[in-house]
């Protein structure tokens, strides 16, 4: 089972159009079968979740607001009215989708989306995520990891965790998450230098000191108390120009999962 975490930028910056369709050549090459995206976009009239999944055959589902607030007031007028939020494709039904708010002093508490994804062998939990990142709203951050691993510590299915999570592998933030789930990351041998938001990219956030040329983006696996878990068989990062332009900001975690 290919799985795949990606903070996809939202409508940020001056060619987002021109972005999408590189998300979406990469998607298609790629055929993962369970997407989490993070920073996605919703109209009135349609979803970035909807458009990619009717265009690759895949179930989809949005939840939102999310993480990081919008412009206010917009930069452009295609961000007008727009929402960000979290976006779910799933080459199998989506049962359900659950709107999960994490806990947050400083700003808006940003949802989580909770699905359960119905497997033909047998149903597990999908969660997609993207936490605080400030350093001076540092609380939130914890608080918010911390509020994830109850939650996925309490799933009754095996569950896979999609998440923008904004913490380096070692940080204080992440401990709570990985004290109840596998970093697939590692238990892949994937290379303990990897960064998912590079100082190097043209559109580089050089304001998230705490998060440029880290590997901040994840895909967590946890048994849910039921003994069965997915096995990583292999990971690696992916993102790069497609017809010159980087899709996004930051680079996707694919992974590659046995079930049980």
């Amino acid at each position: 089972m290919r799985t795949m975490t990606w903070n996809v930028w939202w409508r940020f910056g001056p060619a987002w159009r021109d972005r999408q369709a590189g998300i979406l050549t990469t998607l298609r090459r790629l055929e993962p079968d369970l997407v989490g995206l993070q920073e996605s976009w919703r109209t009135t009239t349609s979803s970035q979740a909807r458009q990619l999944g009717d265009a690759l055959g895949l179930h989809s589902a949005y939840a939102g607001p999310s993480l990081p607030p919008r412009p206010d007031p917009a930069e452009s007028p295609d961000q007008e009215g727009v929402e960000l939020g979290l976006a779910l494709l799933s080459r199998w039904p989506i049962r359900s989708v659950r709107r999960v708010l994490l806990p947050a002093r400083h700003r808006f508490r940003p949802t989580t989306l909770l699905a359960t994804i119905d497997h033909p062998r047998t149903p597990f939990q999908a969660v997609v995520t993207c936490t605080e990142w400030e350093p001076a709203y540092a609380d939130d951050h914890l608080a918010q990891t911390q509020a994830l691993a109850a939650l996925v510590g309490s799933l009754p299915q095996p569950a896979v965790l999609l998440g923008d999570l904004n913490a380096a592998p070692d940080s204080e933030e992440l401990r709570p998450l990985l004290a109840v789930s596998v970093d697939t990351w590692a238990e892949g041998s994937g290379e303990k230098d990897a960064v998912t938001l590079s100082s190097r990219h043209p559109e580089a956030p050089v304001e998230a000191t705490k998060q440029l040329d880290r590997r901040i983006d994840y895909v967590l696996t946890s048994s849910g108390g039921t003994g069965q878990r997915f096995w990583t068989e292999g990971v690696f990062l992916v993102g790069e120009p497609v017809g010159g332009v980087f899709p996004s900001d930051h680079f996707a975690v694919v992974t590659d999962l046995a079930p049980w």
